[in-house]
């Protein structure tokens, strides 16, 4: 059997995060480590202030840790410029968040064709990729229609169907059912966990919903700076 399966597709390793406050230093993260494995969902369960969203920024490489190393799929990427940074998070990580985000002039379906077409990819190719996803997630009544005609729900499922679009091995939710009604909540969530099973995605899922974190298979906290296994 392949040693590939226990490399995680994302590993933080000694991660420190230190801002500057006038002649002070503020230490949110020190000495993190944190592995992630690929048909993996964790919850992130943390207060406000204890560092959720700069350990979500960092794993997404959209903020360099002030030391420390953020691996993808066992590849560190301390050394990329901005450039290699981007392409790769374009390729290899999505995100979700609490607000769906999506283009107010744009159907589902092309919400979900643009990150594949600023990729590169061709529009056939991405509308068939996008037709796919969003028919999977249970929205295939659903292609044409501009957000503001969706439903709270169908909103996020797009956003997580568009998130998933190039087929990323890692993907970062904060707070993803934040803003749904409990019913709601869940069917996002089913979702979600279905998708990460399918296609084999490491999932961190930041989440205040302690019912649905039960759910996943990891819960996580943040304490002193440093990850914290939850029973």
């Amino acid at each position: 059997m392949s040693n590939a399966i226990f490399i995680p597709a994302l590993q933080l390793s000694a991660v420190d995060r230190t801002y500057g406050q006038g002649e002070q230093q503020l230490n949110v993260l020190g000495q993190l480590d944190f592995s992630l494995y690929a048909g993996q969902a964790v919850a992130l369960i943390a207060p406000s202030g204890a560092g959720k969203s700069t350990l979500l920024h960092i794993a997404g490489l959209l903020e360099q840790p002030s030391a420390g190393e953020v691996y993808l799929n066992g590849k560190p990427t301390s050394h990329m410029d901005d450039a290699g940074r981007t392409s790769l998070r374009r390729a290899d990580i999505g995100f979700v968040y609490q607000f769906h985000h999506l283009l107010p002039e744009f159907s589902a379906l092309e919400n979900v064709m643009m990150p594949q077409l600023i990729r590169g990819l061709s529009r056939g190719v991405a509308q068939t990729r996008a037709q796919e996803l969003l028919s999977y997630l249970g929205l295939e009544a659903r292609l044409k229609h501009r957000p503001g005609e969706l439903s709270g729900g169908e909103q996020q499922r797009v956003a997580i169907a568009r998130a998933v679009a190039n087929g990323p091995r890692v993907l970062l939710a904060d707070e993803p059912t934040g803003n749904l009604d409990p019913k709601t909540a869940d069917h996002v969530f089913e979702t979600l966990s279905a998708l990460v099973k399918a296609s084999g995605l490491a999932a961190l899922v930041a989440t205040h919903n302690m019912e649905l974190a039960s759910r996943m298979d990891r819960r996580v906290t943040l304490r002193d700076g440093k990850i914290v296994e939850l029973s």
